[in-house]
This record gives structure tokens, sequence and C-alpha cells, in this order.
């Protein structure tokens, strides 16, 4: 395919401005990747904020989900086009690096799209626009670094008021006051003290299950089993002083390495062959017994049945407890709670690999049965949480809700320090970065300028959002924050504007860092594209 012919327009000696005209092709292009990366930005623009609306994914397998979360929607749309994916990349980005503010990331990424693309129809060159926002991107971190307020651990009010406002807008922001302190207990139970600026989120399990309302959520200080214990030749459903063994080999008659059927005449043979089986599964559970273990757990087995009716049977006479089909996955975590080690081989079972625990019983909860296991001796830095739900949609969200402030609490352990929310941080930086243009030279003024206004798209959303007038809600706060309120925000319970700081919405630092400088490389990115190449 022949390329449009180039339309360079060649500078006159006496013309001294900094113009630039580029082919008609390449404008096409920069010009559909910026459009569908703001159509991206508009689809979740209205889930901003506490009062931000929820969307409804029906998935094409006829799942349906109710959320507000950012990288949930972005992750479940079905995007084409290549730039629009990079925002979808983009809240992953963030969801991984913060957790929290995964909308807000794409509203920002969407607002410097449109300045660029203004930018560009006046005939500034992409390569200016681009360094003019990596110079503004970093002049923002300095300015909300500079306003934020530092945080020690030890203080458990700030880390829950943090939690607390990423919770705000989510649709369980009802059952805030109970999540909140139970994701700063949950993350500070975990942190290492040899690590203190380490927390791994793999070490919080979340177990959902159906019945009852988010409010029985709960943290549990041990380990929660969604399935309840194999007893069906009456074998034990609870057991104290509990001496557990995690295994990952099946307790059933062995199967040959290759298909083969055995034809059996005879029906003693038959008595045999059936004797073999007893003495071996007996023979195991006999080596099981010696060392004192009464509790398994049974890693689940693709190759044959982890435990059959007979050796169930033998089990439950042995005064055995246990809970099969444990999901490989899970089997480090279980270990590192229980302090012991998952044991292969039959030939390896020593009473030296068994974690120790002073209770293990089934519990009825809702429609179904759990079984808990609490009172671990030498417990790993380990927990629990058992999130609870009328339905399903309730059940997914909360678990979603409680992710992102668990997320937040994490941050502070990693950064710790607080910054305002209400748009209160964006307004400043607008201001600021309005201020820094002024003293810039040439097309670099006029592009910071250009991006510091587009940081507004925040606050004005957030009003938007809360049903108040935005341009008037806007002004007040830019007019407040010029006379030196720099955590002057917008309460939207109140519809008005106030110190943000004092209403206690707050959250980390590394939220609003981590926003920008993503959105500013995202954008970078979109804007040196000229042209899209596909290979078949």
């Amino acid at each position: 395919m022949a390329a449009a012919p180039a339309m360079v327009a060649q500078p006159s000696a006496s013309s001294k401005t900094e113009s630039y005209i580029d082919n008609k092709r390449k404008e096409d292009i920069r010009q559909a990747n910026i459009l569908a990366a703001r159509a991206v930005a508009d689809a979740v623009r209205t889930s901003l904020g506490p009062k931000g609306m929820d969307k409804m994914i029906s998935t094409s397998n006829g799942e349906v989900i109710i959320t507000n979360d950012g990288a949930t929607i972005l992750n479940k749309m079905e995007v084409l086009q290549p730039a629009a994916k990079m925002l979808v990349e983009l809240s992953k980005s963030q969801d991984a690096t913060a957790g929290d503010g995964t909308t807000t990331v794409v509203v920002i990424a969407g607002a410097f799209l449109k300045e660029c693309f203004t930018l560009l129809s006046h005939g500034i060159h992409p390569t200016v626009i681009s360094d003019s926002l990596h110079k503004a991107a970093t002049k923002a971190v300095d300015v909300l670094t500079a306003m934020a307020v530092p945080v020690e651990l030890s203080d458990r009010e700030s880390l829950v008021k943090s939690a607390s406002t990423s919770l705000n807008s989510k649709v369980v922001s009802q059952y805030s006051t109970l999540l909140a302190p139970l994701a700063v207990d949950a993350v500070l139970s975990v942190v290492d003290p040899e690590k203190p600026d380490l927390v791994d989120l793999r070490d919080i399990k979340i177990v959902k299950k159906l019945g009852g309302t988010v409010d029985d959520t709960e943290l549990v200080k041990g380990l929660v089993f969604d399935k309840k214990a194999s007893h069906a030749a009456g074998g034990p459903t609870r057991m104290e002083n509990a001496k557990i063994a995690v295994i990952q080999f099946q307790i059933s008659p062995p199967k040959t390495d290759i298909e083969q059927s055995i034809i059996v005449s005879d029906y003693t043979q038959m008595d045999r062959i059936l004797k073999e089986e007893r003495n071996y599964i007996l023979g195991m559970i006999k080596k099981i017994k010696t060392t004192g273990c009464n509790v398994l757990l049974i890693q689940k087995s693709i190759l044959r049945d982890a435990v059959t009716d007979l050796s169930l049977h033998y089990l439950a006479k042995a005064k055995i407890l246990v809970v099969k089909d444990v999901e490989r996955d899970e089997i480090e975590f279980i270990t590192k709670t229980l302090n012991c080690l998952p044991i292969a081989n039959i030939e390896h079972f020593r009473a030296e690999k068994l974690g120790h625990a002073d209770l293990v019983e089934e519990v009825s909860l809702g429609d179904g049965k759990i079984v808990k296991i609490t009172g671990i001796k030498d417990m790993g830095r380990t927990t629990t949480v058992l999130v609870r739900g009328s339905n399903q949609l309730v059940l997914d969200e909360a678990e979603r809700s409680l992710h992102d402030a668990l997320c937040v609490v994490r941050c502070l352990v990693n950064k710790r320090f607080l910054i305002a929310g209400g748009g209160a941080p964006e307004i400043e930086l607008s201001r600021q970065l309005g201020a820094w243009a002024k003293v810039l030279h040439g097309m670099e003024g006029y592009c910071v300028r250009s991006f510091a206004e587009a940081l507004e798209v925040i606050p004005y959303t957030l009003a938007e959002n809360a049903g108040l007038n935005p341009i008037a809600i806007v002004t007040e706060l830019r007019n407040r924050h010029a006379q030196g309120e720099i955590n002057a925000g917008i309460n939207v319970r109140k519809g008005q504007i106030t110190n943000i700081l004092e209403e206690n919405v707050v959250q980390p630092l590394l939220v609003s860092t981590s926003a920008i400088t993503l959105a500013t490389e995202c954008v970078r990115m979109i804007l040196k594209i000229d042209d899209i190449v596909t290979v078949r």
C-alpha cells in the first residue's frame, strides 16, 4: 500500500516560530490512538469516587459481575484497539504497584491524552510534548512528597482511616467500619520484623462462604477450609490436641503405570486381590497412626482417588480426621501456617514433620460446612479472612474491596506517608505546576500549563459523580488552595469543600505518585506512536 505523500511545510528564512506539520497519515494514526484510549478512560470515569456508579458486566459465558473497581471493569472489557489495550494494562500496573487508584490512573491518562490532542493540533512536535510531560510528572512527584504526612505503623488509627477511604467508593462501603480494621489487623499480623518494609499478600488467604451478610466477615488466626471433613464411615469431626500431617500421596490401592485390564476368572483370586488391597491400606494407616498423627490433609490427586471408601473406613476406626481434595497451590500456605513439612511418600512419614494445633473442628456455616484449625503451635506469619455475603455478587465484590484495602495498608508499610484525598492533591498539583509553567520558556511552559489544567479532571469528576456543580466546586477549590489551604478537598457526603485531612479522607502517598508516573509513562508511549504495522 502506498503511503500518502508527505505534506511538510518548509519553514521560510524569516519564520522563527516552533511550528511542526506532520504528514497526514501519521496525524491520523495518532488521532485514532488517542481517541480509542480516551474512549476507554471515559467508560470508567463515572465509577470514580465514593458516589461513583457501578458497572454490571455480563461475560460471554453468562457470568455477571457488579463492581466499580477500575482494574476489574477494564480487565473484563474486550478491547481490540492496541492503544486502548495499553490503558487496560495501565490499570493492571497500578493494581500491582499500589492496589488502589485503578480508576484514577486511567482517568488521569485520559485527561493527559485530551491535552496532547489539543497540543498536537496546534502544531507542537510530539517529542516536545512528551518531554514536557515527563518533566511535569517529575515535578508532580516532588510536590506530592512535600505535601505528605509521615505515618508510623504503631498509629493504627491512621492506617484504619486510609483503608476506610479506599472502601468508601465500593459497593460494600457501608461495611467499611468492619472491613477497614480487619484489613489493618490482617496486614500487621503478617509483617515480618526482619523485613519490615515488605508485605506479601499471599500470606493473607481470603476464604469466601455464601450465607449471612458481610457483617459476619471475620479474621481467623489459623486455617479455614471451605469443605467438610470426609467422614463417610463415621470418622471424627472434632479433634483436640491435633497432630496434623499434610500428605501428597494417596491412601488408595496403587495403579499400574500402563493402561491394562486384569481378568479375574475365580472368586478366590478376587478375594486375594481385595485382601492385598486391605493389607496395603492397613499398612499405610498403621504407619500414620504410629507417629501419633490424628488429622490428615490430603492433596487433590488427578491420577487416582486420594482416598477410597475402604481407606476412609479404616481411618475412621483409627480416629483420624480427614480433609481431602486440598488444592495443590494451597499446600505452601498451609505448611507455612502449620509450620510443618509436606509428606510426599508414606516411607517419609515422621513425627517431626507434623504440625500441632489445639483444635481442628468442622463447623456448620450458612448452607454448608467448613473446617477450622485454631490454636496452632509455632504458627507462621499468615492469617485467614473468612468473607461472608448474601449472594455471590456481593461476596465477589467484598473480596475485591478487601483486596484493595489490604493493598492500601501494604502501601503504607512500604512507603510510610499519607496524603489527603478528595481531589486535594490534584488541585494542589494543578496550582503548583501552573505557577512553575510561567517560569519555563517556550513550548515547554505552554505544554506544562496544559497538563496542570488536565489534573483538574479528578476533582471535576468527583463533583460530577456526586451530583454537585463541578465548575462551581472546582473554582472554589482552586480559590481555597490559592489561599494556602493545601488539604482542602471535596467532601461528597456534605456536598461542600472542607479540610479533608480532618474528615479522615486519606490515602497512601504511593497511590498518588504511582498514578501520576504510570499515567505519564503510558501517555508518552501512545504519543510517540506514529504508525501501526500489522504483521500477518
